[in-house]
This record gives structure tokens, C-alpha cells and sequence, in this order.
């Protein structure tokens, strides 16, 4: 459907493209991965005729259509309705609503008979164009994005940039092209939304490109990973979780190919070095060295797997209780957000924040902060210290400073090789760390603001979607740096990965009430799915009900089961020994980058590993 060959594209005198390749099928749905500033968003503005590539060929069938969310969508502004908006993807359609209204109009005055005629053949292809259903299915579409039937007459100017992208989306999700590029569609997505929009996709009948750092999101939606690194793009077939296992796969081939080559580098270069004075070896010196020349350099692999090495401490420890939230109300005029809810803090504590947009997370965040006013009682505990980071904070930076200039003026006493080695665990290495800050991307921004929270030295952290515009490598950070993190925190973020790695607690908003489930984000989802499945009304309580287990009775072991247990500990043996055999010729077929039959391997040696498994339980079972 369409195919990209040999791309060049420069940026300046950088090159984001090289020779790249790639083949997009129809409805192959298609994840777009790779570190800030390696030309994602680049290539589907390239796709879609926005750019024009310095060299290469990107060539589309016919048929092809193709529709782009962009951020730059997030500025349109109009008075006309969401509804409207949204509508003016049926463009023949409303054509022909206007044509219609138009010859009905003439007719109340001056019937004649070709206007009959033409009124039939309008309403006609107005029919086979489903025109009779357009608004319902706009109506559905803007409403499954998390949109009231209330908002649907609202003009678009009067929502934010985030609500407005929806509606872009809503449009270009009706349009139906046979191409959907999308742009970091969940940046401005909620988790209900976000989980519509994943079975809409599932479910589309066209080729999808998509860029996003949300793992689950890429898990559940797309058949091929396409990672953009080194002016290059590689294809893995399978989603996401496929992907980290195949690029693990091949570096470690890539590796050992790599150090095997430098090793015949290095005897080559040594026996060159040892007879080049001597005229009796001068042919194999001379045959080594055109050897050499002719070698096709392997290139040694690139950890893409940064690792935090900085402990983030704070001097002052907390009391047992961080905060107390106690008869709080919230209303902006008639909306009410908090009703007499009450709500507590304890030290160690790392809370996610979750739920759809409009519930009032953010709004909790700054009461829970002390920059809202409330109705009820807000008490901070003994040597609480604060830090705050939310996305408008990006703007508080002055960009006029240097990266490291940004982070002394905190205050912190750190030293300058301290926040070098911060700002390195935040991916500015080097000379990076005197770039000033008005060159930053978006991305960039975040990353040394968050840094900047996290060398505060503060016990309590307050996080709105920390990981909007991060890649995944600095989410990676992110998460490490919070898990090593030993104070207390609250995170607002609709990222389901990032959350399942960093929160204890789950907290969301229900019937105006901070309500908590006292796990893990995994647990919560299971318990939310039956919560929500189960017909009959539950008994409401903080603890999940275990289940009672039966009593064991231990009995001796009979003869037959002696012997049972004998046979499968010779089975156990027999697939330790299978096993050996196939790691060892995984091995050689590594050494000889012959990747099909590697393949064909992990496949057999998959298969002995869950018989040795199964094989294994049969017998701690019996011998108890």
C-alpha cells in the first residue's frame, strides 16, 4: 500500500534519515519507537507529503488515503460545534445535505419535474453514503472519547488543546482512511478513553502508524514494532512486549558477532605489527593488510538501557503521617468535584492518582498541595517538605540558563559533579549540560524539571503526568528514579505502565469522594474488572476476601507413588540434559548470526522448558 525506499532526510547537516526502508501493508497496524529526536514525528509528516524527502522514494498505491493527528492540531480553534466539527469529515455527505435542502427549498415555489428528478438522485447517493446516520455515528465516536451529550453543541474554542486534539481525532477516525497516522494519540487521553480508543483501532479496517511511549497502548493495538535508531528502521514482527524480546535477542548475537571481530582485529593488526620489518613475511603482512581494508565493520551495540546510579535522599525525615484531608468539599459554581470527603497520607506511601478527565484529579493534587481553597480541614504532618511538578511548571524555566545553572538554582548543595552525574542519569551527558534551555525540546524540558523535583530534597512529591512528551528510555528513568525514591509520593498519570511500577496505593474519585484500593495498579484493574462484571452488590471493604484453604493431610507414600516420583525424577534428567544440548547449539547458530534457524530453536527450546516445567510440579507435588 506504501513503501518507503532508500530515504535521505537531513536535518541541517544531521542526518534523522539514511538509506532507510520501509514497507507499510494494508491494515498493518504499525508502532513507531525510538529516543526523542530520532525523527518519528519527522517521518509521518514525511508520509504523509507534509516533507519532501532530500533522497529515496516514498511511492503509495492509488487507492491510498491518508489521514495525520498532529500535536499542531492542538492550536485549530473555530466557533462552530464539536459536533460540526467533528461532522465535516463526511464532506460529499454534507454537500449533498445542502444540494437537497436547496432543491426542496426551490420546490415549495416552482415544482417541476427534472427538479423531482434531480431531488431522487440526490437522496439516492445520499443514501448509499449512510447519510441518514452520520450525526449518530459522530454522537457515538465524540462520546466514546469522553465528550457529554451536553459538550456536543459547545464551540470548539471553549475547550483546551487536549479536548480539542480529541475532537481532530473523532473527525479523522470517521473519515476512515486507508492510512492513520497518529501522533502520540494518548498524550491528552484519559484511561477510559484511552482503552476505547485502543478497541477502535483493534477493530480498523485500514494500515495504522502510530508513535507512543504507552507500552500497554502499543501491546494491545498493533502486529509490528518499526524502531527508528541510527538513521535506520528496523521492522519486528508482534507487538511491543515481542519486540524487547527479539531486540534483546539479536543484540546479544550483534554482540558476540561484534567482540569476535574485534578480537580477529586485534591478531590481524598484532601480526601485521610483528613482521612488517621482516621481508621473508611481507606477502601475508600485505595480504592481512588488504584483509583488513576489506573487513565489513560490525558495529558493537548501543545500551539503550539507561540506569539511574544516583540516589535521590532528602536530609529531613518525616513524621508516620504526611497529610490529612478531613470534611474537604470542592465546587466551581455548580459543578461539585469534592463532597465531605476525607482522606490520609502516610509516610511511604506512593500513590497513583487515576480516572477520567473531569473527575478532578489535578484539582485534588492542588488541594492536596495547599494552592486551592477549600470547605473542611487540610493538615500538613511534622517536617513535611513539598515539591511540586506539573506541565506549566515547564514554563517557570529560565530559559536563559544552562542545564546546570537550572539546577543550582535550586539551592540544593550538591556539588557540580553531583548534578552532572543527576542530569546524566537524566540522558545530558557531556557537554549537553551547558545547553541552554531555550533549545530545548518539549521532552528535554520535562526531563531536567523533574530532575529539578527530585534534587529538591523534599520528603513529599506531588507528579501531574510526569511522563507527557518522555520516551520510553526516559520513562524507564523515571521509574527507577522513584523506586529507589524513599519518601512519599502522589502521581496523577494515565500512563498504565508507568503506574503498574511505581505505585503501592491506587486512589480515584467516585461519587465526589477520594476512594482507595490499598495494591498494586495490576490488582486494582482485576478488582475493578470483577467489581464492575459482578451483578450482585458487594460488601464494601478495604481488603479483598482470601480464601479459606482446605487442610492438608500428610500420608505416607505408598510404593506405586515411590516409583511415580523415581520415573519423573529420571524425566527431570533426561530434559536438563535436552536442554544443555539446545542452549549450546543456540549458542553456535549465535556466533553465526543465522537468525531463521535461532528462531526455529527458541521455538524447541520453549517446548522442553514447559514439559521440564510441568514435569517438575508433577513431582514436588508427590513427593509433597
Amino acid at each position: 500500500m506504501l513503501s518507503i525506499s532508500n530515504l535521505n532526510f537531513y536535518f541541517g547537516s544531521r542526518a534523522l534519515y539514511e538509506g532507510a526502508n520501509l514497507h507499510i501493508k494494508p491494515r498493518a497496524k504499525i508502532g513507531l519507537i525510538g529516543a526523542n529526536g530520532t525523527g518519528k514525528s519527522t517521518l509521518l509528516r514525511l508520509i504523509s507529503g507534509e516533507y519532501t524527502p532530500d533522497g529515496g522514494n516514498i511511492s503509495k498505491s492509488g487507492e491510498c488515503t491518508i489521514g495525520f493527528l498532529n500535536q499542531d492540531l492542538l492550536s485549530y480553534q473555530t466557533d462552530d460545534s464539536i459536533l460540526e466539527v467533528a461532522m465535516q469529515a463526511f464532506e460529499r455527505q454534507l454537500e449533498l445535505q445542502k444540494l437537497i435542502d436547496k432543491v426542496l427549498h426551490k420546490m415549495e415555489t416552482n415544482y417541476e419535474d427534472k427538479d423531482v428528478d434531480q431531488l431522487a438522485k440526490l437522496q439516492e447517493e445520499f443514501e448509499l453514503l449512510d447519510g441518514y446516520t452520520i450525526q449518530s455515528k459522530t454522537e457515538e465516536i465524540l462520546e466514546g472519547l469522553g465528550f457529554t451529550t451536553a459538550d456536543l453543541t459547545r464551540p470548539l474554542r471553549l475547550f483546551s488543546g487536549g479536548w480539542r486534539m480529541r475532537v481532530m481525532l473523532a473527525k479523522l477516525l470517521l473519515q476512515k482512511p486507508s492510512l492513520l497516522l497518529l501522533d502520540e494519540p494518548t498524550n491528552h487521553l484519559d484511561l477510559p478513553s484511552i482503552e476505547w480508543v485502543e478497541k477502535y483501532i483493534h477493530d480498523y479496517e485500514g494500515a495504522i502508524v502510530v508513535v507512543s511511549h504507552d507500552r500497554y497502548f502499543l501491546d494491545r493495538t498493533i502486529d509490528h514494532i518499526a524502531e527508528v535508531s541510527g538513521a535506520k528502521i528496523t521492522l519486528y514482527p508482534g507487538n511491543y512486549s515481542f519486540y524487547t524480546e527479539e531486540k534483546a535477542l539479536r543484540n546479544e548475537v550483534q554482540k558476540g558477532a561484534f567482540e569476535n571481530q574485534q578480537a580477529q582485529i586485534r591478531q590481524t593488526e598484532r601480526f601485521i605489527e610483528r613482521f612488517k620489518a621482516k621481508a621473508s613475511k611481507a606477502k601475508q603482512v600485505q595480504s592481512r593488510v588488504k584483509a583488513l581494508d576489506r573487513i565489513d565493520i560490525i558495529d558493537d551495540v548501543i545500551d539503550e538501557k539507561a540506569k539511574v546510579n544516583f540516589k535521590f535522599n532528602f536530609g529531613t525525615q518525616p513524621g508516620r503521617f504526611i497529610l490529612f484531608l478531613e470534611h474537604v468539599s470542592k465546587a466551581y459554581g455548580d459543578k461539585v468535584i469534592l463532597k465531605n470527603t476525607s482522606a490520609t497520607i502516610n509516610r511511604g506511601d506512593k500513590i497513583a492518582l487515576i480516572g477520567a478527565n473531569g473527575k478532578g484529579k489535578s484539582t485534588l493534587l492542588r488541594v492536596i498541595s495547599g494552592t486551592e481553597q477549600i470547605e473542611g480541614e487540610r493538615r500538613t504532618g511534622h517536617n513535611v517538605i513539598e515539591s511540586f511538578f506539573a506541565q506549566h511548571q515547564l514554563e517557570s524555566l529560565q530559559v536563559e540558563n544552562t542545564l546546570l545553572e537550572e539546577l543550582k538554582s535550586t539551592g540544593t548543595t550538591k556539588t557540580e559533579m553531583e548534578l552532572r552525574s543527576v542530569l546524566g542519569c537524566f540522558l545530558f551527558s557531556g557537554e549537553e549540560v551547558f545547553k541552554k534551555i531555550k533549545v530545548l525540546s518539549g521532552g528535554e524540558k520535562s526531563r531536567v524539571a523533574l530532575a529539578k523535583v527530585l534534587i529538591s530534597e523534599a520528603n513529599f512529591l506531588l507528579l501531574d503526568e510526569p511522563t507527557n512528551h518522555l520516551d520510553m528510555q526516559s520513562v524507564n528513568i523515571l521509574i527507577q528514579a522513584l523506586q529507589q525514591y524513599e519518601g512519599t509520593y502522589v502521581v496523577v498519570s494515565h500512563d498504565r505502565y508507568f503506574v503498574s511500577n511505581i505505585a503501592n496505593k491506587i486512589w480515584y474519585i467516585e461519587d465526589n469522594e477520594v476512594k482507595e484500593y490499598p495494591g498494586s495498579f495490576d490488582e486494582y484493574e482485576t478488582w475493578m474488572s470483577t467489581r464492575t462484571s459482578e451483578q450482585a452488590p458487594v460488601a464494601k471493604s478495604k481488603e479483598k476476601p482470601k480464601p479459606e484453604l482446605a487442610p492438608v493431610e500428610v500420608t505416607p507414600k505408598s510404593k506405586s507413588t515411590e516409583k511415580e516420583i523415581e520415573k519423573l525424577e529420571a524425566q527431570i534428567m533426561t530434559l536438563e540434559n535436552e536442554l544443555e544440548t539446545i542452549e549450546h547449539d543456540m549458542a553456535a547458530l549465535a556466533q553465526a548470526s543465522k537468525f531463521d534457524d535461532l528462531k526455529n530453536l527458541e521455538l524447541k527450546r520453549n517446548e522442553v522448558q514447559n514439559k521440564l516445567d510441568e514435569t517438575t510440579a508433577s513431582w514436588e507435588l508427590l513427593i509433597g
